[in-house]
């Protein structure tokens, strides 16, 4: 039997977090929280909901970003044990149901890395800058940096892949170009890769102005095009 560990990384997650946990753990074995230095009440809500020992909570000492959080939970991960890790935010966007969507090629042996898509047969309610502007930035830097491919969404937080490509491949994009980092990885590295078809639920939080902005960025300016 495969041991299916999802990592959902959070930071300032309060109101969403408790949930999110009870709808995933339907669907894997273990979830692994990384508190990523927040300043509300996240880990004690997480505290209070009394989960059992199949959710671990790491933390950070300091703000460190979301693709920090990612590797660190894949190493713990890989620690206990994980044949296949899924990520998984905690903004409560994405439907914990179609885990067993994003799992499939992985358990089927038809792929090694499986991505999320937000632009295949379901339908989300993309932000219009979002999808406008930031999206297709995103695929023409991606293209830049790993030439012609056919993946539909390039920035994708719901993702899962096998231990062996968590392994080889570290993270080391401490914010959100993280997303284009994984891909580049995948690609360079030949792992076999597979888009499903995701939905997302767009909340008012991260989806301002200045935060595609700052996407774009370290999009533009990250050293993994460089």
């Amino acid at each position: 039997m495969l041991k299916i560990v999802c990592v959902i990384p959070a930071w300032n997650e309060e109101k969403s977090i408790v949930y999110v946990l009870r709808d995933v753990l339907r669907y894997v074995d273990t979830v692994v929280v990384v508190d990523d230095a927040s300043i509300d009440n996240t880990l004690i809500a997480l505290k209070l909901a009394k989960f059992s020992d199949n959710v671990k909570v790491l933390k950070h000492v300091v703000n460190r970003g979301q693709g920090a959080s990612l590797q660190t939970g894949n190493e713990y991960a890989l620690e206990i044990g994980a044949d296949i890790i899924i990520h998984f935010d905690a903004d409560n966007q994405f439907l914990a149901s179609e885990i067993t969507d994003v799992v499939k090629p992985l358990i089927d042996n038809e792929a090694d890395v499986v991505f999320g898509s937000r632009f295949l047969s379901k339908k989300s309610n993309i932000p219009f800058f979002k999808e406008k502007v930031i999206l297709p930035i995103g695929r023409i830097v991606n293209r830049i940096v790993m030439g012609e491919n056919n993946l539909t969404d390039p920035q994708s937080g719901f993702r899962a892949m096998n231990a062996n490509v968590a392994r080889g491949i570290t993270i080391e994009q401490d914010r959100m170009a993280h997303c284009s980092e994984i891909i580049s990885k995948v690609i360079r590295s030949k792992y076999r890769l597979k888009e499903v078809p995701i939905t997302v639920f767009y909340n008012e939080f991260g989806q301002k102005f200045s935060g595609g902005v700052n996407i774009i960025k370290e999009l533009i300016f990250n050293k993994i095009i460089s």
